[in-house]
């Protein structure tokens, strides 16, 4: 397996080598195959241990860690990096695109600031679990191509067993990088990190000088958008997105406090670091726009014009994203509801619902779902139409009673998952993985969450939420 350091000349001390530490009893416990087969990675699950707990570097690889800053919960910190992760490098997939391969919990690196640089191993079950459940709802993400134990223990609270799991990504350059190299005034490094990020994910870019500069601005925050419009589909939570877990491709990056909305209300939370409310489900478009704002801030650094010319031509990029945002929240909705055009009168059917889902504390994929399911012909019995909508339910009947049903059905399906990885079965798989090194219930779930469109698959264990939610609280893995 041949890997690239494709960030070394980006500028100096931005990718800074730094190997990882050694684990005393590596084991393969978790191994994404359907991922490595579609990206072809030569790796055997028999030798993934050693070289995916960093034990054995392939012949020629330097592994490093990553510079960046970042603006956590709003406030700013200079230099974050990468305090617990190496990067391998980069390979070629099957389609000639590069990708990255991340350690995380692989032990120190120049930016652990303190810390110990490990990973415990519930966190490590967390993000293969969710980033692959994401990834099957087709949402983009940043995924995980196994864990691996260590064998050796980490100190979190009480002492815990530790683990190194796999990241794949498109690229690890998040608005962060660009700050980093913003605040060392590093024109250069900038303009080297914006052009591999256009080679990288937007080589259809080909405006010069000033023109360019806003043309990736724009393209990122249109990511952004879709990224957002996503989540909000289908109930995702990051928890903790600041500008250093924020990926300028567009790709959902970071598992640690996430967690997926239940009973519906915008302003749920579920990290427990959250305390203000910032990243609450309904805020979550609010900060997508204020984390592209920082790095239009950033790219003032490489603009030619001067002045008040520069802020103007990066603020009228800025100052579309709520337009452009607004239409793919309708279109978001729109394809929800089965409403194939929008008309002024639906805004007051769709609001209608969601406060009674609101007051009620319906369960938010469970709602959608069961007006999928109601239009197809294989109804299934898990999902039946709330008694508090009952009335609404009618409205919504009337509402699509002239349009093609069929195409409405396949428009629902796909935008209404019947399956999530519902919050309480992710505590049990690593409560599973903690007491005993496996998970039977992760074994029979996964086929499930890989499958999550499919309404006649599910059993009940799967798609009935435990409660609530609202007492549910997630952690940072840090």
């Amino acid at each position: 397996m041949t890997f690239l350091n494709r960030y070394d000349d980006i500028s100096k001390e931005f990718a800074p080598v730094s190997k990882p530490r050694k684990s005393s009893a590596p084991s393969l416990l978790l191994w994404n195959e359907d991922l490595a087969k579609k990206l072809a990675i030569p790796v055997s699950q028999n030798d993934a241990s050693e070289l995916l707990s960093g034990n054995t570097l392939p012949l020629g690889v330097s592994p490093v860690a990553l510079a960046y800053s970042g603006h956590q919960f709003g406030h700013f910190n200079p230099t974050l990096g990468d305090g617990r992760a190496h990067l391998l490098g980069a390979f070629s997939d099957p389609q000639g695109q590069l990708v990255d391969i991340q350690l995380k919990g692989s032990g120190r690196t120049p930016f652990s600031r303190g810390g110990d640089g490990l990973c415990a191993l519930g966190p490590a079950v967390r993000e293969f679990v969710m980033s692959q459940a994401i990834a099957a709802l087709g949402v983009p993400t940043t995924q995980s191509l196994a864990v691996v134990t260590t064998g050796d223990s980490v100190f979190r609270e009480q002492t815990v067993a530790g683990a190194v799991v796999s990241r794949v990504a498109n690229s690890h350059i998040r608005v962060g990088s660009f700050q980093y190299l913003a605040l060392k005034d590093d024109k250069q490094g900038m303009q080297n990190l914006m052009e591999h990020a256009i080679t990288s994910h937007y080589p259809d870019i080909t405006e010069t000088g000033d023109a360019r500069v806003v043309a990736f601005l724009t393209a990122v925050c249109e990511k952004q958008i879709e990224l957002v419009i996503h989540w909000l589909r289908v109930g995702f939570i990051h928890g903790v997105m600041n500008t250093d877990n924020t990926l300028v491709s567009g790709d959902t990056i970071d598992y640690g406090p996430c967690a997926m909305l239940e009973a519906f209300d915008f302003n749920q939370v579920y990290s427990s670091i959250d305390r203000q409310g910032r990243y609450a489900f309904g805020n979550q478009p609010n900060i997508a726009n204020w984390n592209c704002a920082r790095l239009a801030e950033s790219l003032l650094t490489i603009m030619e014009s001067e002045g008040d010319a520069a802020l103007n031509m990066l603020t009228t990029a800025i100052g579309m994203f709520s337009d452009k945002f607004n239409q793919a929240y309708q279109a978001m909705w729109a394809s929800k509801l089965g409403i194939l055009e929008w008309n002024e009168s639906d805004s007051e059917l769709l609001s209608e619902l969601l406060v009674l889902m609101n007051e009620h504390k319906l369960d938010y994929t469970n709602t959608f779902a069961a007006l999928t399911n109601s239009l197809l012909a294989a109804s299934s019995d898990l999902f039946r139409v709330p008694e508090a909508i009952e009335g609404w339910y009618k409205k919504w009947q009337l509402r699509i009673v002239d349009s093609d049903l069929t195409k409405i059905t396949k428009v629902m399906r796909f935008a209404n998952p019947a399956v999530i990885p519902r919050n309480q079965l992710v505590e049990q798989v690593i409560d599973q993985f903690t007491e005993s090194g496996s998970s039977q219930l992760l074994t029979q779930w996964l086929g499930v969450l890989n499958n999550p469109y499919n309404y006649e698959q599910p059993s009940s264990e799967f798609v009935e939420p435990l409660s609530s939610g609202i007492n549910y609280h997630t952690f940072c893995g840090t």
